[in-house]
């Protein structure tokens, strides 16, 4: 059941991808903030009293609590709908290919998770593949990826991710859920209001069409509520490293959403990163499970 959460939290989060590219007309802080107050309307009859319930908790833990808000709600899509704003969205997924590389390292040394040998084997497969997925198998011309600000950007949303996940392992099971994602919601709304009226002060209040609005309603629902919700829940259960292996197939299903709604052409070469990637990921997720039983 926790695997086939993430598979869904990975198809949510390619439509974010997806969604964010098509909507970037729009300044970044400005889509951030307004999916987070779509989310929180959303979460608000259904996580206010369990907020309540938890008040003294969310008190007792605010720091690894505001930790979590500012990494994994609040700054880690802003970070990605910034970049978008200066690179291309290959520059992004492969950039995303290294998140789940550094979750599990912070894993084994925060978390002292066991890694096996053969899951680490199973990381880096799915790695390579996520990699020739995005370079259609000319994963060669890395090296000639032109760099920008956009990627440097990335950066961040690599780290904070990584660390949300590390503290949603240690921390979450103390929160209710949706008490916990409101408030979230509800703290990085009040963090990003004032960078949103800047934003606006300086690039001028943006025009929203029809097509923009939809966007964020998917962004506020899906990606920001739905998903992390779910993946919070698979965090619990099976642990940071697994979970987050599973951000590798975002490229599969990034390519498979642009062929299905924008009608882009896919290659053998990238149907066979796909499976590497599917391949990667079984081995990360039952590795375990193998190990043990040699031994």
């Amino acid at each position: 059941m926790p695997y086939f959460l993430l598979i869904l939290v990975v198809i949510m989060f390619s439509g974010n991808i997806i969604i964010g590219k098509a909507i970037n007309d729009l300044p970044p802080y400005t889509i951030a903030f307004l999916r987070l107050v779509v989310a929180f309307i959303v979460l608000l009859p259904i996580g206010l009293r369990s907020a309540r319930q938890y008040k003294e908790t969310f008190f007792k833990y605010k720091k690894p609590f505001l930790i979590m808000t500012l990494t994994g709600i609040t700054f880690f899509n802003t970070f990605i709908y910034a970049s978008l704003q200066f690179t291309t969205s290959t520059n992004v997924s492969v950039l995303e290919t290294i998140i789940p590389v550094v979750t599990v390292i912070l894993s084994a040394y925060i978390l002292k998770e066991k890694i096996y040998k053969i899951q680490w084997l199973g990381v880096f497969v799915s790695l390579l593949g996520a990699m020739w997925v995005v370079m259609d198998g000319n994963i060669f011309q890395l090296a000639a990826i032109e760099w920008n600000i956009g990627d440097a950007i990335m950066i961040g949303a690599i780290a904070t991710w990584a660390i949300y996940s590390i503290f949603v392992k240690q921390y979450m099971p103390l929160f209710p859920n949706y008490g916990a994602l409101l408030v979230m919601s509800g703290l990085s709304v009040l963090v990003l209001l004032p960078v949103v009226i800047l934003e606006w002060i300086i690039l001028g209040v943006p025009a929203f069409d029809a097509g923009n609005m939809a966007g964020i309603l998917y962004l506020g629902v899906f990606p920001s509520f739905l998903a992390i919700s779910m993946y919070n829940s698979a965090v619990d259960k099976v642990g940071a490293s697994k979970s987050s292996i599973f951000l590798n197939l975002l490229p599969v299903f990034t390519m498979a959403g642009a062929a299905v709604w924008l009608g882009e052409d896919v290659t053998f070469t990238q149907v066979g990163g796909a499976l590497t990637v599917i391949a990667g990921v079984i081995v990360t997720t039952q590795g375990d499970r193998i190990s043990r039983r040699r031994i």
